[in-house]
């Protein structure tokens, strides 16, 4: 039997049943990598001495009668985690040399699991992109197609998992970057509840691995099933052991739902500022058919859903100011006498991008309190309904668009371009008010790219869309093999 496509819940299985060792499963993924990834080049570190190793010891720990949620099992991380004794770059030229001391917090919670690390995958110059390409690793290709980008910024991550590269992997999200590669690749990812998982050592270099609360970004879960999402949040949910205040964000509540029948759902496909292409719109429609046939409520509007438009405003500001915060003075200044010269008038998301650039403090802390609003918004409408399910983004996978200026960069919606950036309006509506979301495959475009959606559900209650995607997988199918 083939084990690399298999879902880590099948290899745990086997492994418990004695049929497989993980040390033959970790030859098998190591065989398949080193046979295709030189095409897709989605592992940029690989580490096979170390994942011989790890498969040794954790085939003598299974035969001293030990079990733990992840032994055995081969699977990556992305390249942004700090591994001791392998470089963390975030793809910047300048810290090529950059080797961490310790581990990332989540890295020794999947090495205390039992995983096998394969090695680390790709991401795209500082985490800053829709695609995976930076020049110290070369450009990271979509295996359904190899013109076109596996997303970013845990493209190959999501790359890997596609191609059978180990059964999971860790990611990280703030702009859609675990779910838009898991749309535009076919797999699974889940976008964790804002500070659910710790992200200590998720970190550019050559900054301290501190405990810090990020604003916008978490770390998760990529997989090719729903029920291996769940497995891998297991081990990845739960606070920074150096501030252990936060103990109660572990128990999370048990999914609202068992049956299809029983959930409540809203379906959008349409956004104020970014038409939705046909492919997309048709991946959202077969998922509100499965789920209508299933015997859920859905309905198409809602008076109690903040105001899109104001939330992809607030969501730009917000992801813009972090974004820039550590730029060079000079830069800063030029970027200051820019947004100062537009239109007050000027509502666009280009202008809040050059806003969001340049908040004083004062207004980046109105831009919060308005959050609070719509969060609070976000709480009343999960009291009618269970999840929300909208787009990724406008379109599936597009071609590798090396352009040096990103904003200059534009994006194809059935032949029509629009602002590069403005394609992450629908990663924001779950960022910017920190809810969970997760990105399921919804099937394939006519010219048979995959297409996923994403369940957005209530905050904390990271369960309940993963329930809601294990059941959809059990009625429209998952992951297919490229």
């Amino acid at each position: 039997m083939e084990w690399n496509q298999q879902s880590a819940e099948a290899v745990l299985a086997a492994l418990r049943a004695g049929e497989v060792s993980s040390a033959e499963l970790t030859e098998e993924a190591i065989s398949r990598i080193e046979r295709d990834d030189e095409v897709i080049n989605a592992i940029c570190v690989p580490d096979f001495d170390g994942a011989r190793a790890a498969a040794h010891r954790a085939d003598r720990a299974r035969a001293r009668g030990e079990d733990r949620p992840l032994l055995g099992v081969p699977m990556t991380v992305k390249e942004s985690y700090d591994v001791a004794g392998m470089p963390t770059t975030w793809g910047m030229p300048p810290h090529r040399d950059h080797v961490p001391a310790e581990d990332a917090v989540q890295v020794s919670r999947i090495k205390a699991a039992g995983a096998v690390v394969l090695g680390k995958t790709n991401v795209p110059l500082g985490l800053q992109d829709i695609q995976t390409f930076n020049e110290i690793y070369g450009t990271t290709r979509n295996p359904w197609d190899h013109a076109r980008t596996p997303g970013g910024s845990s493209g190959g991550s999501a790359a890997a998992l596609a191609s059978g590269f180990g059964a999971l992997s860790l990611g990280s999200d703030l702009a859609g970057s675990l779910r838009t590669p898991a749309h535009f690749c076919g797999v699974y990812a889940h976008k964790p509840t804002v500070g659910l998982a710790a992200t200590r050592g998720m970190v550019a270099p050559t900054a301290p691995p501190l405990p810090v609360d990020l604003d916008l970004a978490v770390v998760g879960p990529m997989a090719r099933t729903a029920r291996d999402l769940e497995l891998l949040l297991d081990v990845m949910a739960g606070p920074d052991p150096l501030t252990l205040g936060k103990a109660h964000h572990v128990r999370l509540p048990p999914a609202r739902h068992e049956q299809l029948g029983d959930f409540r759902v809203l379906v959008l496909d349409e956004h104020p500022f970014m038409p939705t292409g046909a492919a997309v719109r048709a991946g959202v429609e077969r998922v509100a058919d499965a789920l209508a046939d299933g015997g859920c409520r859905v309905e198409r509007r809602s008076e109690l859903l903040p105001d899109p438009a104001e939330a992809a405003i607030l969501y730009t500001q917000l992801q813009f100011s972090g974004s820039v915060a550590h730029f060079p003075v000079d830069d800063y200044e030029r970027l200051r006498s820019r947004a100062a010269g537009l239109s007050a008038d000027d509502q666009s998301l280009e202008a809040a991008r050059l806003r969001g650039m340049v908040l004083s403090h004062r207004d980046w802390l109105q831009v919060n309190d308005r959050r609070e609003l719509h969060r609070l918004g976000w709480r009343r409408l999960f009291c009618e309904f269970d999840a929300v399910v909208c787009p990724i983004t406008p379109t599936p996978a597009f071609p590798h668009d090396h352009a040096p200026d990103p904003l200059a960069r534009r994006i194809d919606v059935d032949g029509v371009e629009h602002p590069y950036f403005d394609q992450l309006v629908w990663a924001g509506v779950a960022t910017m008010p920190g809810l969970p979301a997760t990105a399921v495959p919804a099937g394939r475009s006519p010219e048979g790219l995959p297409v996923g959606v994403q369940l957005i559900g209530p905050m904390f209650e990271d369960r309940t869309p993963l329930r809601l995607a294990d059941l959809l997988e059990q009625v429209i199918g998952g992951f297919q093999a490229p």
